[in-house]
């Protein structure tokens, strides 16, 4: 099951969140029936989460919050269901980074909650060889998400 709620005054596509939560889990091999939230939140709201759970000041773009642990699957043996976890998005956060990077704020908290996904999957991108394999991952699902949309 996958839960996504809009708390700001952005213009969220719900619907389009929820399949791009659905396409990711089912390509990471994650079985049916997993428990997925995702949250739009306020600057003021993103900044109450990021001192309290990563002790650093100011809104950020997008938080993970993994409950069950799961990770990836395979073709043979997906992850059997569980709560994957929460994934909390800022969109003016968002929006300004997508701003400098040229591209649309839609695209830009796509990106972000695929990258939250991930995370909750156990992806890291502490060590280069992490963020090497986790960026190319999700920029892979990002794409194929995108054009099989068109």
């Amino acid at each position: 099951m996958i839960e996504v709620n809009n708390e700001t005054d952005a213009e969220v596509d719900e619907v389009e969140f929820a399949e791009l939560a659905r396409f990711v889990l089912k390509e990471m091999h994650v079985a049916d029936g997993a428990e997925l939230a995702i949250l739009f939140v306020d600057e003021v709201a993103m900044e109450r989460l990021h001192i309290q759970w990563m002790d650093e000041p100011g809104p950020t773009d997008v938080l993970s919050f993994p409950m069950d642990e799961l990770r990836p699957g395979t073709p043979e043996v997906p992850t059997p269901a569980g709560l994957l976890g929460d994934i909390v998005v800022c969109p003016s956060v968002a929006a300004r980074q997508a701003a400098t990077a040229g591209h649309a704020a839609d695209e830009e908290m796509l990106l972000l909650t695929t990258h939250g996904i991930l995370h909750l999957l156990g992806y890291d991108h502490v060590e280069p060889d992490e963020e090497k394999e986790m960026f190319a991952l999700q920029r892979k699902l990002l794409l194929t998400f995108l054009a099989q949309r068109q």
